[in-house]
């Protein structure tokens, strides 16, 4: 049974996903528009496409899942349902936070100032490299995936029929046994890209505060627009960090099974785990000039036809 407050986070978790969809949207015309027509695609845009593109899926899947979660909760629990969308889930949550991880080191890479041997090679061959990362992320998180697709994860036993008479402590430790391996790897498989996120982060905050410090020494007292830039840059890229790292905790919470199906504490991670990718979204969009102009044009236009309605 499902409480009110439960269904109260549910809902909240489907408006997030309609918000994320829409946001990734807008990164994914933007971004699709830059390469059309253009010989090479910068790896920024590669990046931004692979982003918005899964989350866009990972998001529309959220949508439907927790629909029939609500409004048709045995459909939800046949197994052959059950096992396709924890096996889209793991690919797409892998894949997106391989993707986000990627941005961070790209970020890392462009803009901070170190002059150690590595990043002056790695600066040189970023956009050789960006293709081969991201082919390099979605096979890691299609292997993740596959024990899933072979219906190993058998959590869906939890609140299915009764296990037979025979054999059924061995069965249950078998289950158990296959359960905790897959927890191990899909928190192995997900722990590399946060760790690459924390390391990139890191290590650009530390260089735009450098940065920043220098600035505010040789300012003269008038608004520098470099040193905004950089003040701006380290808050994106610490709520950035913030969003990755929650949800990532949120993550790990849902895969160890702690709590039951539909509960309150589970209703609330799923409405985390869905805000959190909508904010690191409209992040993007705010620290960027041409989604900041290209949501303001949508804006605009759906703001027009309200105003000569009431004239």
């Amino acid at each position: 049974m499902v409480t009110s407050f439960a269904l109260l986070c549910l809902s909240i978790a489907i408006i997030e996903s309609m918000a994320g969809i829409l946001g990734n949207g807008i990164i994914l015309a933007v971004s699709a528009s830059s390469c059309i027509g253009s010989k090479t695609w910068s790896p920024y845009d590669m990046i931004m496409i692979s982003l918005s593109s899964s989350r866009i899926i990972l998001h529309s899947g959220t949508i439907l899942v927790l629909f029939m979660s609500i409004f048709s909760e045995h459909l939800y629990r046949e197994e052959n349902v059950f096992v396709v969308s924890n096996t889209a889930f793991i690919f797409l949550n892998c894949s997106g936070l391989w993707f986000g991880a990627w941005l961070s080191v790209f970020y890392c890479i462009k803009v901070a100032s170190f002059t150690r041997p590595f990043f002056i090679w790695m600066k040189q061959r970023i956009a050789r490299l960006v293709p081969w990362m991201l082919l390099t992320s979605c096979l890691h998180s299609f292997a993740a995936a596959i024990p899933f697709a072979l219906d190993l994860y058998n959590g869906h036993n939890n609140f299915t029929a009764s296990l037979p008479m025979t054999n059924s402590s061995a069965m249950r430790i078998t289950r158990k046994d296959n359960l905790t391996l897959l927890i191990y790897l899909c928190e192995a498989s997900t722990a590399l890209p946060l760790i690459l996120s924390v390391v990139s982060s890191v290590l650009l905050i530390r260089s735009l505060l450098v940065h920043t410090r220098q600035m505010q020494n040789n300012a003269s007292g008038f608004r520098d627009p470099s040193l905004e830039a950089h003040t701006s840059a380290i808050k994106s890229v610490c709520s950035l960090l913030i969003f990755y790292i929650t949800y990532f905790a949120c993550l790990l919470l849902l895969l160890s099974n702690t709590f039951s199906f539909l509960s309150d504490a589970q209703s609330v991670c799923e409405a985390v785990m869905a805000a959190c990718p909508t904010g690191h979204t409209l992040v993007l969009i705010w620290s960027n000039p041409k989604f900041r102009e290209l949501t303001a044009r949508i804006w605009h236009h759906t703001k027009c036809p309200l105003r000569t309605t009431s004239m």
